[in-house]
């Protein structure tokens, strides 16, 4: 006797294990990204020289003839896209009504698991980043060239930008941070024997990581503030390096 064999249609998709691959990739290259992103941002708390040369560094100031600020927009628009991408690929998992989240927060509240309240988390931060990012981005994509130390302090200060930094801070760290333990913990990263004990191990970097990430960026929005209140009186300006105020002054005197 021959079974019938089974049609196309019931056979599993490989889709959903193929999104959340993608998924995982893309959130991957954004935390890395990020943590990037917070590196040079955070180069005004060495000083305002180094600050200054790592936003032209992106221009091709020291290796271009001239500095092309569109290089920054076109970076700024591929992190867009991937966040773009991350975004629509997350929303999958989201709860898609009221009902559907009633329905997750209970489970949620009878379960009382970490990792399940941390999954809450991310979605609570994901949705913030959703309205928060897009508004700087816009402003990098539109303004490559105001990216400096008086030109972004002026824009936290005077342009009224730091609230928005202040929440996106926040969002963003926490959510790419328990990200990344969610993928290791999912993907089996850094496993040992004893299960129980890694994740535990995975757990405290994670927190670790998010003190250190908030601490390094309040630091440098603080600074930003203080160097944009400090400059208000001459908000617009740009700022010039050291090395080339003597240049400057002659050139003025002439």
């Amino acid at each position: 006797m021959t079974l019938p064999r089974p049609c196309a249609a019931s056979a599993a998709s490989p889709w959903p294990a193929r999104l959340d691959l993608l998924q995982a990739l893309s959130g991957l290259a954004l935390a890395l990204f990020m943590w990037l992103h917070m590196g040079f941002v955070s180069a005004i708390l060495i000083s305002a020289d180094f600050a200054w040369g790592v936003a032209r560094f992106f221009e091709g100031y020291f290796f271009l003839p001239r500095p092309q600020a569109w290089l920054v927009s076109a970076f700024v628009a591929a992190i867009a896209s991937l966040f773009a991408l991350h975004a629509l690929l997350a929303l999958r998992k989201f709860p898609a009504d009221w009902r559907q989240y009633r329905i997750a927060a209970r489970h949620g509240g009878r379960l009382r698991h970490g990792d399940t309240t941390l999954w809450f988390v991310q979605v609570v931060t994901g949705f913030a980043m959703f309205f928060l990012a897009p508004v700087h981005l816009y402003a990098m994509f539109m303004h490559p060239d105001l990216i400096g130390p008086f030109e972004s302090a002026d824009r936290v200060w005077t342009g009224g930008f730091w609230p928005l930094y202040l929440a996106l801070l926040f969002a963003v760290e926490v959510h790419g941070s328990v990200g990344l333990y969610r993928l290791a913990v999912k993907w089996g990263w850094f496993e040992g024997r004893d299960v129980r004990a890694s994740r535990r191990r995975l757990k405290w970097a994670m927190w670790g990581l998010i003190a250190f990430l908030l601490t390094l960026g309040l630091t440098t929005l603080l600074a930003e503030i203080r160097m944009g209140i400090e400059h208000a009186p001459r908000a617009g300006e740009r700022y010039v390096p050291t090395w080339q105020r003597g240049a400057t002054a002659a050139e003025e005197a002439r």
